[in-house]
């Protein structure tokens, strides 16, 4: 949830051809080294990388718009939601990103196409630990496939006051900006969802309607 799936369906938002995911950063650099005209979006444990054209922020990629992505390809680098959803393409069939964002798409997609398992991994922070938001998303897609019932104001008040949220309210980083979470948060935005494959030797995401 904060921030590489809240980021990503805005690139497709914005009009970008396409997305380019790359857990390792140097491959990352490397990729933008070799093509110029791609965007290189991301970051290592939360620092924008050295070279991207932009950090991993909902807030930084909303400020520039559709001017800036329209038919650009973007290269995407993560330490949780990138390097997360690398591995899970070596165990699933299909992976399916989502945040809040685009919960509500995932979950009729899933029902469409009526899989006969399906696993919810919540990265956490830096893939590592547990984080409330992470958690809180997962709780909701389940929500929508299950009926199980949700609590969104405990939901909302077990993420804003907790270290993953608040190091972004602090405001004392600039590559962690304020507005991160606002955008974050919100529900069901975007009416498509986004599959990771593996296509030679990248991976490339794409939008499903």
């Amino acid at each position: 949830v904060f921030r590489a799936f809240s980021c990503l369906p805005l690139f497709f938002h914005y009009g970008a051809r396409g997305v380019i995911l790359e857990a390792d950063p140097e491959k990352a650099v490397a990729v933008k080294r070799d093509h110029p005209e791609f965007i290189l979006v991301g970051e290592v444990n939360e620092v924008p990388i050295e070279g991207a054209d932009l950090g991993n922020s909902p807030s930084e990629i909303i400020s520039r718009g559709e001017a800036y992505f329209k038919e650009k390809t973007v290269v995407h680098r993560t330490t949780a939601g990138v390097t997360g959803a690398a591995a899970a393409l070596d165990g699933a069939d299909e992976v399916l990103l989502t945040g809040f964002l685009t919960a509500k798409a995932v979950a009729r997609y899933i029902q469409r196409t009526r899989a006969d398992l399906v696993t919810l991994v919540a990265m956490g922070e830096k893939g590592e630990r547990k984080a409330p938001e992470d958690e809180a998303c997962a709780d909701y897609l389940e929500h929508l496939l299950t009926g199980r019932p949700y609590d969104s104001i405990k939901a909302l008040k077990e993420i804003v006051f907790q270290p993953t949220a608040q190091k972004f309210i602090a405001g004392t980083k600039k590559y962690l900006p304020r507005e991160d979470p606002i955008f974050c948060l919100q529900r069901d935005i975007f009416d498509f969802v986004l599959t990771a494959k593996k296509e030679a030797d990248r991976i490339i995401v794409s939008t499903v309607s």
